[in-house]
């Protein structure tokens, strides 16, 4: 098991916008927000290393969820590994912890760890964006619905991991939630 929360670790490290901007060419750690994600990617490279970037991180989300099963651990060590993806998605050793913000590698754990979790996630995303008219703002009502779910389901027992993950993740975003809210303030204003 610990080889398995080691792999899960290393495994995040492997930070697909920092591929794709060296095959561009292009270091995205210092332009725009400076963030190795799908988003900068996408506004730096352009659409296809959006969806690109967005795929692969996602994508080791799934991969690690999947291992875990595949080796027969128990739901609250997949989870850990999730957890772990995540941290070396956020905190790359290599890049002195200085990573992208999770929300693609979020998705595929999301989808992979428990589907039902991941349908509240995505109901409530989708049912407050029209409104807020704000993918960042929305993403606080779709972890709020995550979170929910986990205790509706009582499963916190199995996902406790998860719940940290959501709380690495908003605290990573931060200073985005703060500048959508602002920005929402500044038009209603």
């Amino acid at each position: 098991m610990i080889v398995y929360f080691l792999a899960s670790y290393l495994f995040g490290n492997v930070l697909t916008a920092w591929w794709i901007g060296k095959y561009y060419n292009i270091d995205l750690r210092s332009h725009r927000s400076g963030n190795l994600g799908a988003r900068n990617a996408g506004a730096v490279i352009g659409k296809a290393a959006f969806l690109l970037t967005f795929l692969g991180d996602a994508l080791k989300g799934v991969l690690v969820i999947l291992a875990g099963r595949y080796l027969g651990y128990p739901e609250w060590a997949v989870a850990m590994g999730g957890l772990l993806v995540i941290c070396g998605h956020l905190f790359p050793f290599w890049l002195k912890g200085k990573g992208g913000k999770g929300i693609a590698t979020f998705v595929g754990i999301g989808l992979t760890f428990n589907i039902l979790f991941a349908i509240a996630f995505s109901v409530a995303f989708f049912l407050v964006i029209p409104f807020i008219r704000s993918a960042t703002l929305s993403m606080i009502f779709a972890y709020c619905a995550y979170i929910g779910s986990v205790f509706y389901f009582n499963e916190v027992h199995h996902a406790w991991p998860i719940l940290i993950v959501i709380l690495l993740i908003m605290y990573r975003h931060r200073f985005d939630f703060k500048q959508s809210f602002d920005e929402k303030k500044w038009k209603h204003a």
